[in-house]
């Protein structure tokens, strides 16, 4: 079965402590692990009683600076129900909470979450140190991921649309992760890893989930601290994640486990783990998320887990060498990397509705509306299929020289992403005109890319 590294307990604060502090700032971040995040990145971090007291109205006791409001976001506040929240401080540089003088009942006999990660580099007072109960503060006070460049940066010109944005990108070359912002195309810095990375998503604009080649764990990034959250064990090695975003919740695959597993975006936690048939890979996920489409690789059979079916499984058929799998409007396209064919099949009645020659080595797809991206490595070449018609109505020629690999969507806009393996360049195409509006350099080829708004550190 599954585990997970995990001190102590994983507490939510309460839902009336998060509706307290919500009145005063909306959109406040309740994080997982318990620690809470105004939405100007200003972190507090709640202290549990032992046993709460129950109150009709939930207010203030007590704070400090004494008769503080919580908009005034005091160093320490007390509630009338035993909870505390202590604000984290940065004095001279360094990271800690309040030393009172006399410290108040509710801190000596509360304890904070024990799964929560404390800010790197937090420094605890001698007085409060009861609070900490079994958390492992030498771990809390790692100074982090980050491994700052000491090249020069190179600047770029990108579209408009990537403004304020930052690329995350793994190369398959070394094992950090290169932070790229938009308008460079040098690395700022690197995020440090221990392993080669198989693959990365994002969730929420806060974290990522990386999996890697030869480990058993897959990491959660903070990338507000750069830090790792939290690391999730599994008896086998987990390999491509897929992120339904609407439902909150990602589906990592395990070929040597012959398992996808479920897991909780809103409490970075396993939920359960479903056994299915062969080595699985190629993962894809139904725009409306009802249904994943692996292959096995053993076989070259591509299989369909109904989500919304009590996870009901269905053979759908074998085809050579796969490449990629996409889902549209009730129909399965299936591309063959070595036969240079796209074969369309009705989910339903599993039909063989037609198969057509693409360009050589078609290696992605990409669903936009009505259209199908193929993306064809020899020849750098996006095709674009009319999936009503099952006709290539476009071809757009990529002006490189390089072997592009992935189509990634940007953000929620109708533009996609090309990069390449072999090669620092990007194009970004529109799907509303069919253009290639830019293709800009990079000095890292990309492997694997995540692009989302420019983070906010935690203060």
């Amino acid at each position: 079965m599954v585990g997970m590294s995990s001190a102590g307990f994983c507490a939510q604060v309460p839902k009336n402590v998060q509706n307290f502090v919500n009145e005063t700032f909306p959109n406040t971040d309740f994080r997982f692990d318990g620690a809470i995040i105004l939405p100007d990145k200003t972190m507090y971090l709640p202290v549990f009683p032992s046993k709460p007291d129950v109150v009709e109205n939930l207010a203030i006791k007590s704070t400090y600076p004494l008769k503080t409001t919580l908009k005034q976001k005091p160093d320490m506040l007390i509630l009338n129900n035993g909870y505390v929240l202590l604000k984290v401080l940065n004095i001279n540089g360094k990271k800690t909470v309040i030393n009172p003088s006399d410290v108040p009942n509710e801190l000596q006999s509360g304890l904070l979450p024990q799964d929560i990660l404390l800010p790197k580099g937090l420094v605890i007072p001698e007085s409060l140190k009861g609070i900490i109960g079994d958390i492992d503060v030498t771990i809390a006070q790692d100074t982090g991921l980050r491994i700052n460049n000491t090249k020069k940066v190179k600047k770029t010109n990108p579209i408009e649309q990537l403004y304020g944005k930052t690329f995350y990108i793994s190369t398959g070359a070394n094992r950090n992760i290169q932070v790229i912002n938009s308008d460079n195309r040098t690395a700022d810095h690197a995020l440090a890893q221990n392993f080669v990375i198989n693959d990365m998503k994002s969730y929420d604009g806060k974290f990522l989930l990386v999996t890697y080649f030869d480990s058993h764990i897959m990491n959660i990034i903070s990338l507000m601290d750069e830090k790792i959250i939290k690391q999730v064990n599994f008896d086998n090695i987990p390999e491509q994640i897929i992120v339904d975003s609407k439902n909150k919740t990602a589906y990592i695959s395990s070929g040597g486990s012959t398992s996808i597993y479920v897991f909780s975006l809103e409490t970075m936690t396993l939920k359960r783990q479903l056994k299915i048939n062969g080595m699985c890979e190629k993962l894809t996920l139904s725009k409306d998320g009802d249904k994943i489409f692996y292959v096995d690789r053993n076989t070259n059979t591509i299989w369909a887990l109904e989500l919304d079916n009590n996870y009901k499984l269905k053979e759908i058929g074998g085809f050579p060498n796969i490449s990629e799998i996409a889902y549209s409007n009730g129909k399965i396209y299936v591309i063959s990397r070595t036969k240079n064919r796209l074969a369309v099949v009705d989910y339903q009645t599993l039909n063989l509705e037609t198969e057509l020659e693409v360009s050589e080595k078609p290696v992605n797809l990409y669903v936009s509306g009505d259209d199908l991206y193929i993306l064809c490595a020899k020849d750098n070449i996006v095709e674009i299929l009319n999936t009503k018609d099952n006709v290539i109505t476009d071809k757009l020629f990529l002006d490189t020289d390089s072997f592009a690999t992935n189509i990634t969507q940007i953000g929620t806009t109708p533009l996609i992403m090309i990069t390449n393996a072999r090669q620092g360049l990007y194009s970004v195409i529109d799907t509303e005109s069919k253009d290639i509006i830019k293709t800009s350099p990079l000095d890292v080829p990309v492997r694997t890319i995540v692009v989302i708004d420019t983070v906010k550190t935690i203060k």
